[in-house]
């Protein structure tokens, strides 16, 4: 998405700057996690020759609970990729936690949702996302894909090559980051949903789909068929559709590499009673025809297809109205789990 300068978004959705309410004890420790990660049962074959290429094997991991470094969020979670690439500062995972709270600012205990990010550099609307949705009462937990925030690295390798790579190990990340919040106080283990907008949105089909953990997923801005969408798709898409091109992907070259983190070879497992699709009627880079190919092939009831008369940039001013419908579907469906 276009960037969108975070002050903006937060004077344009009246977000507080602060909050003066006591902290939770949990900076400067430890928590022990696992890789809850299932066993991949798949009739399809094409389904599991995708499945495979994301999983790895589950292992136990440590979760660092760091001093936030910035006033926007609470404390920063850091913990070693699923899918590590050789770089140590891309391979450490590091995820933003906003603390819930209720309308006097106090902490509480509350289900959590894990925001995954659009291409913005500065990550503007995942923030702006994650301070709403912490104000709304939940949990919100802000992962940095590979090579944004505190994983960039400059001197990391471009190029296709390097894309396909990048989007499994995010991925495999936001999967892994599911079990680092759990085992966190103040988090109802019982309630972890997902949400991500455009290119969050894809990486966050694709991992929620892997093996059915999260218990919602709210995606914006986002579609299937990624050839098509490059092949046709205005502004961010017609940008990277122009860099592929300089390195000579094109035709059937680009739609083959496409292929292996297509999400819609493995939406079909997401839950469609428990997914909702947020998109713009006059969306030009993620065209309206690509949100409907993910929305049938997740098979989503109508009224889980959320239409907006906006494109893909200005859906940002529909973020409040979508935090709403979260928080409503997370208080129905946690509450579902009492």
């Amino acid at each position: 998405m276009r960037s969108v300068h975070i002050t903006t978004l937060l004077f344009a959705f009246g977000l507080v700057t602060s909050v003066n309410a006591e902290l939770p004890a949990v900076v400067g420790r430890q928590f022990a996690a696992t890789d809850s990660l299932a066993t991949i049962s798949e009739r399809d074959d094409d389904t599991r020759e995708c499945l495979q290429g994301l999983a790895w094997p589950p292992a136990p991991f440590t979760v660092d609970c760091q001093a936030s470094k910035a006033w926007r969020y609470d404390a920063l979670l850091r913990f070693d990729s699923a899918g590590p690439t050789g770089d140590a500062v891309n391979d450490r995972v590091a995820v933003e936690w906003h603390f819930a709270r209720d309308p006097r600012g106090e902490v509480i205990s509350a289900p959590a949702v894990l925001v995954v990010h659009e291409s913005g550099s500065q990550m503007p609307v995942g923030k702006t996302l994650a301070m709403l949705l912490s104000r709304h009462g939940m949990h919100a937990f802000l992962i940095h894909l590979p090579g944004y925030g505190e994983r960039r690295n400059e001197s990391r390798p471009k190029g296709a090559a390097s894309l396909i790579r990048l989007t499994r190990q995010s991925i495999m990340d936001v999967r892994r980051t599911r079990d680092a919040i759990v085992v966190l106080p103040m988090i109802d283990p019982k309630f972890v949903a997902i949400q991500g907008t455009s290119l969050g949105g894809f990486i966050g089909t694709t991992a929620a789909s892997i093996d059915g953990a999260f218990d919602a997923v709210f995606l914006m801005l986002c579609g299937g068929d990624l050839y098509d969408v490059l092949q046709h798709g205005d502004r961010d898409a017609a940008k990277m559709r122009r860099q592929l091109a300089d390195e000579g992907l094109a035709g059937d070259k680009l739609r083959e590499l496409l292929w292996s983190i297509e999400p819609t070879r493995v939406c079909h497992r997401l839950k469609p009673e428990q997914t909702w699709l947020f998109s713009g009627r006059f969306d030009s880079v993620v065209p309206i025809k690509n949100a409907n190919v993910l929305a049938q092939h997740i098979g989503l009831p109508a009224e889980h297809h959320v239409l907006y008369d906006a494109d893909h940039y200005s859906g940002v001013t529909k973020i409040p109205e979508m935090v709403k419908r979260v928080q409503d579907e997370i208080s129905r469906l946690s509450s579902g789990n009492e």
